[in-house]
């Protein structure tokens, strides 16, 4: 069976953000398995417009045009999510509703207020409601291993539970995205 290719979505665009520390772990955990192809994508890349606004200008219809085809060419997704005041960012909410996820599984690394279990959990509602499968494990980063890496002690990979949970997690969001891959093609 091919690759499946994987989406992993930096779902933060604030300044100084820790995001891109998960999304390039991950990215490296997944670049080292023959059964995934990865990109990461980057909302910084992609500046749209809130969903539904009048104010919309060619150039933010355009990008979003543009992030909809963008995540067509993937078979499934793990999104990086900050927990900000026990819930998720506004930019990654509104990337999820100017997007196409339909029948594809996704994947959650938290981190935040309780390693972004609130913000996860908020978002697993959401993606069904957006037609596409959650995968059961999720990673979460709690406060000391955010501090750890932020300050340059240690990086994520240093801990074993983590790369216990996102092997885990790239398991069942491989077998997610080849069996809803076969079952769309049919």
């Amino acid at each position: 069976m091919s690759k499946a290719k994987i989406g992993i979505i930096v779902g933060s665009t604030r300044i100084g953000r820790f995001a891109e520390y998960p999304a390039k772990w991950v990215a490296e955990l997944a670049g080292k398995r023959g059964d995934i192809e990865v990109e990461i994508l980057d909302l910084i890349d992609y500046p749209m417009h809130f969903f539904g606004e009048e104010r919309t200008t060619t150039a933010q219809n355009e990008t979003a045009e543009r992030w909809k085809k963008k995540l067509r060419e993937f078979d499934g997704f793990v999104v990086i999510v900050a927990e900000y005041n026990h819930g998720p960012t506004a930019v990654l909410k509104n990337a999820i509703d100017l997007g196409d996820f339909i029948q594809k599984p996704v994947a959650f690394v938290g981190y935040g207020g309780v390693g972004g279990a609130r913000a996860i959990e908020q978002l697993r509602l959401i993606f069904v409601e957006m037609g596409s499968a959650s995968v059961k494990t999720g990673v979460h980063i709690a406060y000391p291993e955010y501090l750890t890496v932020i300050k340059g002690e240690k990086t994520l990979g240093d801990y074993a539970h983590l790369n216990e949970a996102a092997t885990s997690q790239l398991d069942q969001l491989v077998w997610w995205a080849n069996a809803l891959k076969t079952a769309r093609a049919a």
